[in-house]
């Protein structure tokens, strides 16, 4: 079974310790924590020792997904400092104003495909001139950014051909016209069936729509639908 988690951010914003209460007993087994504002990140940072994070077989951290250039530097020793080096870490390409801040991250480093919002890291060239940039970074799908910036899902498949073996997460929603993540429609799941077959089944899928703690059960069934794995979809029982 695909490994499944969610973003701290979608479930309660900054409140990490919240989103980490209402996943108590749920069946899940990844969890990204978000610091999608930069002035969240010290206090996100500064609780992780103290974590409830046994439950979790995967754990990722969302870098903020704005900040001033001269915070750059400061926010990337930030993550250098008190991030584990075995927690990937998800970076919006968009938000790099010196690649050479970022480099020593390696491996660790994660950069996610934009929406269509975005003047970078849209498509499989644009992503190939951020790879050349930061040739160990890994990647991280954020399949409704994809579908929005091209609903046939070709460029979804091209992004995946180009560039799977980098995968280490893959962000799921339904991305509307504003670019904000709702749950997953019928629509949504079966254009993501369209590719799913293309995604590892060892690669976490991280939820990233904005739910209440009422629909996240419901949420993890939609996310399996879109993504079945290889026994599920034979008729194995």
């Amino acid at each position: 079974m695909r490994p499944i988690g969610f973003s701290t951010g979608a479930l309660a914003r900054a409140d990490f310790k919240l989103a980490l209460h209402l996943l108590e007993g749920k069946p899940v087994d990844s969890i990204e924590l978000s610091a999608l504002r930069s002035q969240e990140l010290p206090a996100l940072l500064n609780a992780i020792a103290g974590l409830p994070l046994t439950p979790y077989r995967y754990v990722a951290i969302h870098a903020p997904s704005q900040f001033l250039e001269n915070d750059e530097n400061e926010i990337a020793e930030l993550l250098r400092k008190f991030v584990p080096p075995n927690w990937p870490i998800v970076l919006h390409p968009d938000t790099i104003f010196d690649f050479a801040a970022w480099r020593p991250f390696g491996a660790q480093l994660a950069i996610e495909n934009m929406d269509r919002r975005k003047s970078i890291g849209r498509t499989a060239e644009e992503l190939s001139i951020i790879f050349a940039k930061l040739p160990e970074a890994r990647f991280c799908f954020d399949i409704g950014h994809a579908r929005q910036f091209d609903t046939t899902m070709t460029e979804a498949y091209r992004i995946l051909k180009s560039f799977a073996n980098r995968m280490c997460q893959v962000h799921v929603s339904e991305v509307n016209s504003s670019s904000q993540h709702d749950p997953l429609s019928y629509a949504s799941k079966l254009a993501f069936m369209q590719v799913a077959g293309l995604i590892s089944e060892g690669i976490p899928l991280i939820v990233e729509s904005r739910v209440s703690e009422d629909q996240i059960i419901g949420e993890i069934s939609k996310l399996r639908e879109a993504f079945p794995s290889a026994r599920n979809s034979n008729g194995a029982a």
